[in-house]
């Protein structure tokens, strides 16, 4: 039930959007400052970043335009005196001046709650040895690894579990970077310079496991133990990638049920165990032929993942967390999108949803282009469709970068040795080569072998690559039906084939529902497909609207 003593919230923003750090954070303090209002709760924002969503007058009481760090803070609690503060959906920025008031006490002397979060628990999944024995005290397998103050130690350590290994500081609130190291000469010199900049001044010596696949699961558990899994995400690329410069699918597609199963099980038993009421995102790594599984990291705070993944389900993570932290449990939030349901109903997704990142590389004349373990993207699209094909083919166009397939022009005339060599560098065009390679004849034993790109995902960027061929100079109605279903736009099927008569355009709208069209939805969205059967004209008619419309067009 709501803690009636609730009465006015401090809810702290993200700052500026920069590179390596989503915009994702402004979605979600939005959403929180909603779930307040809706609970007759004052809300007073403060975010030193003008143009975000949530600084608009309509979303909190009262907004201050200011610098976020704890004096600020500090300076506007006297003034306004809330009773309890929310740093969850600031994103690294947030979390750490929420942190920092109540480690140094302040919060607890004003008799302030800080809510949604748990200063001990973040502090254990934030030091890497505390976060590791943890672990291996629920019983969650990890990866071998060790912390270490000296250049000394890290090459002892290296030199017993093997090489290649990561080295990172070893307490990390996020987005530090991380350095593979292949030998000892590389190691002598990382170690080094990230010793400097450690804030304990230790470092943690990781087993690489790049190869591997990456996984997440989105979990939320209330203030009772209730809990559930709310979705899967699955990188196309394996680990050595971060996942913000990765494309992710959703729903998980490459998992057999008995991984499925066995990963959702160590979310939620982490989340349990960890007693974190709220959001929590686990990232796994899983060997290919899942033998084995390990814990990459636990992230209890609202992220780039909860904002995808509300999107992706219909589920509104960030809304349904902050309720938690009011008190609710699970079974008393109310599903938006269907009546009768609850937040304590696992989304259904009949659909693949894709998440493609946008770079601005271009922009940038002496950027390195190469991917890695630290965020270079600056965006990123969403696409959902029937099939991964048709999610695939909608992203790339989504990104704007000039072209109608997955085929860039820079690519076509190259031989496969040529692509080999440029896919061998994972960039962030190695997609677009893999494709080309795959449609110029290349075997899936040496693209794996090159990119560890699962054999499903390259198995459906040849379904495109196939679609593509067959449809150069033809004038089957059939095929170019095909290819539209598939996601090829008609500048593309215009341009590669030679139809008889306009192709009946089939285009339609399926529903996000979060329950598979099981229950009736009250306040659905919708994605476009290529199908006779419409959702949103039935969704119309069933519910009588006849209101006037207005189409407001977003920035991309």
């Amino acid at each position: 039930m709501l803690n009636k003593d609730i009465k006015k919230v401090l809810v702290i923003g993200s700052g500026p959007i920069v590179i390596g750090q989503g915009s994702e954070h402004d979605y979600c303090a939005t959403q929180a400052c909603l779930a307040l209002k809706e609970n007759s709760i004052k809300t007073v924002l403060v975010n030193s970043n003008p143009t975000s969503m949530v600084t608009d007058g309509n979303i909190a009481d009262k907004v201050y335009i200011e610098p976020l760090n704890i004096d600020t803070i500090k300076r506007i609690i006297e003034k306004e005196k809330p009773d309890s503060v929310l740093a969850t959906v600031g994103g690294i920025t947030g979390l750490e001046i929420g942190l920092g008031l109540s480690l140094n006490g302040y919060l607890e002397e004003n008799k302030i709650n800080l809510l949604g979060i748990n200063p001990q628990t973040i502090e254990t999944l934030q030091n890497r040895q505390a976060f590791k024995n943890a672990l291996i005290e629920i019983g969650e397998p990890t990866v071998a690894s060790k912390v270490v103050s000296s250049v000394e130690a890290a090459e002892k350590f290296a030199n017993e579990i093997g090489y290649p290994v990561i080295i990172r500081p070893a307490y990390t609130l996020g987005g530090d970077k991380e350095d593979f190291c292949y030998s000892e000469w590389e190691l002598k010199e990382v170690a080094e310079s990230t010793l400097k900049v450690s804030k304990l001044h230790e470092i943690l010596v990781e087993k690489s496991i790049s190869g591997w696949k990456e996984l997440e699961f989105e979990v939320v558990r209330d203030n009772s133990g209730n809990c559930i899994s709310v979705c899967s995400l699955e990188n196309v690329d394996p680990v050595g990638i971060h996942t913000g410069d990765s494309i992710i699918v959703a729903p998980a597609q490459t998992l057999n049920d008995v991984e499925s199963e066995r990963l959702r099980a160590s979310a939620l038993n982490i989340i349990s165990k960890f007693n974190i009421s709220g959001s929590c995102n686990v990232k796994f790594a899983i060997k290919p032929d899942g033998s084995e599984y390990a814990v990459l990291g636990v992230d209890a705070t609202l992220g780039r993942s909860s904002a995808i993944v509300s999107k992706v389900t219909g589920y509104p993570v960030a809304q349904v967390c902050t309720k938690i932290a009011l008190g609710f449990a699970l079974d008393e939030i109310q599903n938006d999108i269907v009546g009768g349901l609850t937040a304590c109903n696992e989304p259904n997704i009949d659909y693949c949803a894709l998440k493609f990142p946008k770079w601005s590389f271009d922009n940038f004349v002496e950027f390195d282009r190469q991917l890695d373990t630290s965020m270079k993207s600056t965006g990123e699209t969403l696409s959902i469709g029937s099939s991964f094909e048709l999610a695939f083919m909608k992203a790339i166009r989504s990104i704007d970068i000039g072209i109608d397939t997955p085929s860039m022009p820079k690519f076509e005339n190259l031989s496969l040795e040529e692509l080999y060599d440029i896919i061998s560098k994972s960039d962030d065009e190695r997609i677009f080569a893999v494709y080309t390679a795959i449609k110029k004849g290349a075997s899936f034993e040496k693209l794996y072998e090159l990119t560890k790109i699962d054999y499903w995902f390259m198995s459906k960027l040849k379904n495109i690559a196939n679609m593509e061929i067959a449809l150069k100079d033809t004038t089957d109605e059939e095929i170019i039906k095909q290819a539209k279903a598939m996601g090829f736009p008609y500048s593309a099927i215009w341009t590669l084939a030679n139809p008889a008569n306009k192709i009946q355009h089939y285009s339609a709208f399926k529903m996000v529902d979060t329950c598979a069209a099981e229950f009736d939805a009250k306040r659905p969205y919708f994605y476009s497909s290529f199908d006779e059967e419409n959702e949103a004209q039935q969704y119309i008619e069933q519910h009588n609207d006849a209101r006037e419309k207005v189409l407001i067009v977003g920035s991309g």
